[in-house]
């Protein structure tokens, strides 16, 4: 007989410890699933709009209130839904996309996971009223926290109207990590501009705090463009099409004087999703070799249709980064495709060896060569020049030479009054005193290839970096006029039209105060469009552009900062641009100048970003030099 009783014991033992693994509620899974979709209110505006388009919409509207802390509301004339189905939308992994694993492989749908409205309704106030053509009532669903507080039959129309109200109202330390307002809206109009590029025969508005900023009409994609961006953008698109068994690219692309400094127009739409990829990026990059500078990148909105088997677009949360079946040809085929359409339209150099019909019918071409011909050919100079050898490129001494001569004759005489009389009349010594005396007048200083000055001091000399003294002037110069809050400014002759992209036109709303204190005169035009009247003073025209690309570049992805801060950033990136501006140091006078304004500086041994400025080399190590 086989005693029991250890293992009695043992298992007494194991069930005293409590079990500390449980199953989590669906109010705390959702919320954890909300972290990975709804990460900010462009997060909702994204699934919201995508639901709609996949609904059938032809016109949809987005609304939004504090930046979409406050309400993203999403309305639409797709299909609707019953009540039964109005109901299900909530439930976590409830989609009518997807009833096989199969069905994953073939997606051309924008949403399918079925996590997005139950993430919302965790984190968020929901309000749902939808009713489908065939159904004489719709159907109107309140849910808050995941709990649903009613669903009641209601009078709408056709299509759907689905609000967020409040967002993370019930996990405040989510809420805290949201970002200034400027930067919220930036990342919602990014949303509704690749969503409404993504489909431009659906007409799309979108207001903001009660105002307007988008009305887009349906219609091509060039429209559509255009649209969004301004009518600067008609003539610099370059037309992108080619279809092959892999792959079919369509769209358009920027023309290589239209590239910018900046990255942010740059739309790649897999199936009519936007993704993002470095990779195909690259690729179009490589097009525009020898094109464009290497600072600078083009702007393209281009359209990939590939077999959805051939892709997965399963490896991020947010469907924008993608595998592709194979990379190495998806890399070829675009690189081609631009190439094809920048050569097909003139800007990148082709070869075409075929001749024109109009050259084909000159007699030339057409009629034989005759002995005569040849005879006549071979007589002339150019035959002689091009037949014997190393003949090709020289001058012809009888009649090239001669003329070469003359024309030399008559720039060597120069006439006499055009010369200065003082050093004409002088000999080669008074000639070597005025040059002595030229380089007294400089006070020993020497310009170091084109970017040292260097003077003697008591102690030894003095080198200083002249861009880096140029910026701490000029920083100190315009934070002196900050600080006074009267800038001082220039008008310029012709004002400057500047249009930015519609997700960066609230971050330079928001800076035109602080760019006012320090000089800039700019009035908001209007969608999209600013206009410059006033730089500050001593500010080259022209300069302003880089300068506003500059600021904007820096502060979209910053999250907001004190005005004092970005005030500090602004007036060093205006002072580095100043500096960047060409001034003649081989004058005596401006390199004084430059030293003098630069130890007027309170501190002047280093620039705005913290290098160094200038140094002393002793006369002890210059004696140690030379031994």
């Amino acid at each position: 007989m086989i005693n029991t009783a250890p293992n009695s014991n043992f298992a007494t033992k194991l069930t005293s410890v409590p079990d500390i693994i449980n199953l989590l509620s669906d109010h705390i899974a959702n919320q954890i699933a909300a972290g990975e979709v709804i990460q900010r209110p462009s997060s909702a505006v994204k699934e919201l709009l995508e639901n709609a388009v996949d609904a059938g919409a032809t016109e949809i509207q987005l609304l939004i209130r504090d930046a979409g802390k406050e309400l993203v509301q999403v309305i639409d004339n797709g299909k609707g839904m019953s009540p039964t189905d109005a109901r299900m939308s909530f439930e976590r992994h409830a989609t009518s996309k997807i009833s096989r694993i199969e069905d994953l492989f073939s997606i051309r749908t924008m949403g399918f996971r079925g996590e997005a409205l139950a993430s919302m309704a965790a984190v968020g106030q929901m309000e749902l009223k939808t009713r489908r053509a065939e159904d004489e009532v719709g159907t109107h669903i309140i849910i808050e926290g995941s709990a649903v507080r009613s669903q009641e039959p209601c009078v709408t129309g056709t299509g759907t109207n689905i609000m967020l109200k409040n967002l993370f109202f019930n996990v405040p330390a989510r809420r805290n990590f949201l970002k200034s307002n400027t930067t919220e809206l930036r990342n919602i109009v990014d949303e509704f501009t690749r969503i409404a590029l993504a489909h431009p025969a659906v007409a799309f508005r979108y207001s903001s705090n009660g105002a307007e900023q988008y009305h887009l009409q349906p219609g091509s994609l060039k429209a559509r463009i255009v649209a969004l961006f301004g009518n600067s953008y008609e003539k610099k698109l370059v037309p992108v099409s080619e279809q092959t068994d892999f792959l079919n690219i369509h769209g358009f692309t920027g023309k290589p004087d239209a590239a910018m400094k900046t990255r942010g127009m740059q739309y790649f739409f897999l199936n009519n999703r936007f993704i993002r990829s470095n990779y195909l990026h690259h690729a179009l990059v490589q097009a525009y070799e020898g094109l464009i500078p290497k600072e600078m990148f083009p702007f393209y909105f281009l359209f990939l249709e590939v077999d959805p088997a051939r892709v997965d677009v399963n490896v991020h949360p947010t469907k924008q980064e993608v595998k592709f079946e194979d990379d190495q040809l998806m890399y070829a085929y675009l690189n081609s495709s631009v190439k094809h359409a920048l050569a097909r339209n003139n800007i990148a150099p082709s070869l075409d060896f075929s001749l024109s019909a109009e050259i084909q019918q000159l007699p030339s071409v057409q009629l034989p060569q005759t002995h005569k011909d040849v005879a006549s050919a071979r007589s002339g100079y150019l035959s002689d020049s091009f037949s014997k050898k190393n003949q090709a490129h020289f001058i012809d001494k009888k009649d090239g030479l001669a003329q070469w001569k003359e024309i030399y004759n008559i720039a060597a005489e120069v006439p006499a009054q055009a010369k200065d009389p003082d050093q004409a009349a002088a000999g080669p010594h008074t000639r070597q005193q005025g040059l002595v005396q030229s380089t007294a007048a400089r006070q020993n200083i020497l310009v170091v290839q084109g970017s040292l000055l260097v003077t003697t001091v008591k102690s030894g000399l003095m080198y200083i970096h002249i861009r880096r003294a140029q910026e701490r002037i000029w920083f100190e110069r315009l934070m002196s006029q900050w600080e006074d809050g009267k800038p001082v400014a220039q008008r310029v002759l012709f004002p400057l039209t500047y249009e930015v992209m519609p997700q960066d036109e609230p971050v330079l709303v928001s800076l035109l105060p602080d760019m006012h204190r320090i000089g800039f005169d700019i009035t908001h035009f209007g969608k999209n469009t600013f206009v410059v009247h006033g730089i500050p003073s001593g500010m080259s025209s022209g300069e302003e552009k880089y300068v506003l690309d500059e600021l904007l570049e820096h502060h979209k992805n910053e999250s907001h900062k004190a005005l004092e801060a970005n005030a500090h950033t602004m007036i060093m990136k205006i002072a580095r641009r100043m500096a960047s501006a060409a001034t003649d140091y081989t004058q005596g006078e401006n390199q004084q100048a430059l030293i003098d304004e630069l130890f007027a500086c309170s501190q002047p041994e280093y620039s705005p970003n913290g290098k160094k400025v200038f140094g002393v080399l002793p006369k002890e190590e210059l004696d140690n030099l030379l031994g």
